[in-house]
């Protein structure tokens, strides 16, 4: 039987999106739906599910929803991960490995901390899951603000999709409660969030820039996109052997954490540099 998602007890859950990417089981998606709504959660998004919007009607989700039919009734299902990403400030990949390029390293407590508070600020935040055979692809985990490994048993390791889906629920919850609670366990979660990724993630924010300010995901692709179009013109980046220029790029812009007037004025020398190429 159908139940109604209880009052979340802070708009602070409203901000929290789990997504989804690629994913081959529909048994996962309706305990992915479980582990959410166990933890007050009720954003499940699917980006490009192998079994397209039909996973959501699929009787083994169905059955593996347990009484969170509603989450899986209301998860969207969109066509590919930027889609997914849309109007997300800050973005977390989840990973069974580490990677050499990408965004900064963080525990998942210390990520969970860090993405509430970014939902403080009336900012969007994802928390993204690969595919059950191959994961995230590279690609993927480096449109994230931080990369997650959650430190399991060296000599078995192996996370069920939604095992993993709840672990992470439970300390975004956490965190979002020690924030609603106030006090110490919102200090608490204040001090992880500050020591979370590295600090040059949070230099900006520790500095006082106004949190309104702050550049959005999808500002800071806009602008990669714009000045790698400059980088071209320049003959300093070579389409076809890009090599890792716009990745090192990528992960410096995610720990510095940009604001948007900043990623204006980066937008603003990329689009003189394309109009003097240009006039050339």
């Amino acid at each position: 039987m159908s139940q109604s998602v209880a009052p979340a007890p802070s708009p602070l859950f409203d901000q929290v999106r789990f997504v989804l990417n690629e994913t081959s089981h529909p048994g996962n998606v309706g305990s992915a739906a479980r582990a959410i709504k166990t933890m007050g959660f009720g954003q499940l998004v699917l980006a490009a599910p192998r079994f397209g919007a039909d996973v959501l009607r699929d009787p083994e989700a169905i059955a593996l929803a347990s009484g969170a039919d509603d989450v899986l009734a209301n998860a969207r299902v969109v066509a590919d991960l930027d889609a997914a990403l849309e109007g997300v400030s800050w973005a977390v990949a989840l990973s069974a490995r580490t990677r050499e390029y990408g965004p900064p390293n963080a525990e998942p407590r210390e990520s969970a901390a860090l993405a509430v508070q970014h939902a403080g600020q009336g900012e969007a935040v994802a928390f993204i899951f690969g595919s059950e055979r191959t994961g995230l692809s590279n690609t993927d985990v480096e449109r994230c603000n931080a990369l997650v490994h959650i430190p399991a048993n060296p000599v078995y390791s192996s996370l069920n999709l939604s095992q993993a889906v709840q672990l992470i629920a439970y300390e975004v919850r956490m965190a979002c409660l020690g924030v609603e609670r106030g006090g110490a366990a919102a200090n608490a979660v204040a001090a992880l969030a500050a020591g979370a990724v590295n600090a040059s993630v949070n230099a900006s924010a520790n500095a006082g820039a106004p949190h309104d300010h702050l550049a959005t995901r999808d500002d800071v692709e806009g602008m990669l996109a714009h000045l790698e179009r400059a980088l071209v013109d320049l003959d300093y980046l070579d389409p076809d052997n890009p090599k890792k220029l716009m990745t090192r790029l990528r992960r410096l812009f995610a720990k510095s954490h940009l604001e948007r007037e900043e990623v204006n004025i980066l937008r603003g020398i990329s689009k003189h540099i394309l109009e003097r190429k240009i006039r050339r």
